[in-house]
């Protein structure tokens, strides 16, 4: 089954979805059209909320006046929700007054926002087959096209140079192998190239430009250190709130003890993911359930396979409410890097992940505590448990947020380097000038950081005092540009503030 799948896929990609593509281009582009597309979630995912948001004026106010005609596709068909005149918008703008210089307006462009979201797993072939029809309609005459993770209809024809596609991607950092230096991500029979089609790739930093430039086979003109959309969520004091708040909500027996966030990645591929550690770290949930609340959020993958999560809220909007992050090779690890609290990486079967399909950075070296056994799970819990208790920024019963420090720090926006004596502009040909051994990152199969033999000798207790330094440099490393501004760049990048 998986085999007819794979060779429908490619059969749509190769041959019916460019002759879509190049009946519907025929038209003109519409001026201020706006799509954004994912085939991998029922409702839009957190990755391209924030830039939805923003875009709608919820978060900045009216930026721009939007005509938003979403939907859940291929159930409603966006086209008969749209009137004329919200689809005619090539040559139209919009202008606001404004209220500090009487007379004067600002003129902004005239956007219109269509949705094309849905879960292509879920689907039969007859309502894939429409979702792909209204979606190639549109993809043929967009100014924008946001998407946050692989999508295969955005690469099936060469696009117009014209519509710009924007890949807000869908983690920051750098462990596991993707894309094309992997033989887990994409199918060997796929012809082209998944990535051709992007004018813009946004990174959590720049040392993740030269790396997703090789796995990925994109010209490094396309990729930028802008921060990752979404992680601007986690720098808004007003959204952790709500998150803790509806955490006590659906979780009113955590009250009063320490949150511990289990959230693993898959192995193998979405058609046949697996999952290691459950067992184990249900036993140490049992041995510490006095004195922790485990949550279990397993990758989607898994979940729609074998439900195994005890919770219905999001992992991101669990982030704010952990004291604690257990993870193994999955990028939520550089998501939580930002709330600048604990991290275990529990990894029981690392050697054979690594030889399977490898890291870009030594993960051993990685500054946090690791585990590879149930005990020294336990053990390692315990210990944080003392230091927690020991920390004056936490107190018992009470959820946390704990934010980086913002300041002003504002970066470049070809490269996410600070700005500094230089000026802001000035990093992007610094960054050409300069030696790039340090930012460019590791060859695929090489270590990215050496190991540090004295780490192995420090206990787990006091860990955070010991190591304040080195996980201050490897946040700072990997997702540096992320800093609460990331979407207002992304915006000024693409030409859309």
């Amino acid at each position: 089954m998986f085999r007819i799948k794979q060779w429908i896929k490619m059969l749509l990609q190769n041959i019916l979805l460019p002759l879509l593509y190049n009946f519907y281009r025929r038209r003109p582009v519409e001026k201020g059209l706006v799509l954004f597309a994912d085939a991998h979630h029922t409702e839009l995912p957190f990755s391209m909320r924030r830039m939805y948001e923003i875009l709608r004026g919820q978060e900045t106010g009216s930026l721009y006046q939007v005509h938003d005609s979403s939907a859940d596709v291929p159930e409603a068909n966006i086209a008969d929700r749209c009137d004329s005149e919200a689809h005619n918008t090539e040559n139209s703008g919009v202008c606001t007054s404004n209220s500090q210089n009487s007379g004067a307006e600002n003129c902004r462009t005239s956007i219109k926002i269509e949705q094309y979201v849905t879960d292509f797993d879920s689907l039969s072939f007859g309502a894939m087959a429409k979702y792909l029809l209204l979606f190639m309609r549109r993809y043929a005459v967009a100014e924008y096209v946001f998407i946050c993770d692989y999508f295969l209809p955005v690469a099936s024809c060469r696009k117009r140079p014209e519509t710009k596609v924007v890949q807000l991607w869908h983690s920051c950092g750098l462990t596991k192998k993707i894309a094309y230096d992997t033989g887990e991500d994409i199918p060997k029979g796929y012809r082209g190239n998944m990535f051709d089609n992007y004018a813009y790739l946004t990174m959590s930093a720049e040392v993740c430009v030269p790396v997703h430039e090789r796995a990925l086979r994109l010209s490094r003109d396309h990729i930028f250190a802008t921060g990752i959309s979404r992680t601007d969520y986690y720098f808004d004091e007003k959204w952790n709130r709500q998150c803790r708040e509806n955490f006590l909500r659906r979780h009113p027996e955590a009250a009063g003890r320490k949150i511990a966030l289990w959230a693993p990645t898959f192995r193998g591929n979405a058609a046949m993911p697996r999952l290691e550690g459950l067992d184990a770290v249900r036993h140490v949930a049992e041995k510490l359930k006095d004195e922790w609340y485990f949550i279990i959020k397993a990758h989607p993958h898994i979940d729609r396979l074998e439900m195994v999560a005890n919770s219905p809220i999001p992992t991101e909007e669990l982030l704010p409410v952990a004291d604690v992050l257990i993870t193994d090779y999955s990028s939520v690890l550089f998501d939580y890097l930002l709330y600048r609290r604990p991290v275990i990486l529990f990894a029981p079967d690392l050697n054979e992940y690594e030889s399977a399909r490898g890291f870009y950075i030594d993960y051993q070296s990685i500054p946090y505590p690791h585990a590879g056994t149930e005990e020294e799970l336990h053990a390692a819990l315990t210990d944080m448990e003392k230091e927690l208790q020991t920390d004056p920024t936490h107190t018992d019963g009470e959820l946390r947020t704990a934010l980086a420090d913002t300041g002003e720090k504002v970066r470049d926006i070809q490269t996410g380097i600070p700005a500094g004596a230089e000026g802001v502009g000035a990093g992007h040909e610094m960054m050409k000038e300069k030696d790039r051994s340090v930012a460019a990152g590791p060859e695929p199969g090489q270590k990215a950081v050496q190991r540090n033999p004295e780490a192995k000798k420090n206990s787990r207790r006091g860990w955070y005092e010991s190591h304040r330094d080195e996980i201050d440099r490897f946040r700072e490393t990997y997702v540096g540009a992320c800093d609460g501004h990331a979407t207002e760049r992304i915006l000024e990048l693409i030409g859309l503030s």
